[in-house]
């Protein structure tokens, strides 16, 4: 849903909103937030990075803006870089991993449209968790690959998750 239209990218990056919203096109874009399962899903899987990050060399970043293109800034729930962090509050460069916990009110055609956004800014590793039916997919532009053994996988094999670990029971 809109909340506002037509400003400027520079306007966007210099006002905050709360909940904080996407930039799409001219238009901010109210994103999907506030419900328990969501909620506990995001801060396990940031913090299955985070126990992780001297091991990986991998650090997460929860709700961090990423302008994707000139006109158009997503807010993955999680970005995971490589450390150390970019110095850049609002990053322009691809992280290494973006990950995105459906909320019920996701459509698979909204969230497509993002996954599009990441494939065509070069992002290397994107997850979608739909952390209610307890399924996860690695997502590149061929297909959507469901981790059928519960574990969500990089391309690269660097990183192993087991849903399991990270979802509530």
């Amino acid at each position: 849903m809109s909340v506002a239209s037509l400003l400027s990218v520079e306007e966007y990056l210099n006002r905050s909103f709360d909940p904080d919203c996407e930039f799409v096109d001219g238009e901010v874009v109210e994103r999907n937030v506030g419900r328990r399962t969501h909620s506990y899903a995001q801060m396990c899987v940031g913090g299955w990075f985070l126990q992780r990050r001297q091991t990986l060399g991998l650090q997460p970043l929860p709700e961090l803006r990423v302008r994707i293109g000139p006109r158009k800034v997503r807010i993955p729930d999680i970005v995971v870089v490589e450390i150390p962090i970019p110095e850049q509050e609002v990053f322009t460069s691809p992280p290494y991993l973006c990950i995105e916990i459906m909320s019920p009110d996701d459509t698979m055609a909204g969230m497509q449209d993002r996954i599009d956004d990441y494939l065509q800014f070069g992002v290397p590793n994107i997850w979608v968790i739909d952390p209610w039916k307890r399924r996860g997919w690695r997502v590149t532009a061929e297909a959507w690959t469901t981790a059928v053994d519960g574990i969500m996988r990089t391309a690269d094999e660097r990183v192993a998750m087991a849903l399991g670990d990270v979802l509530l029971p």
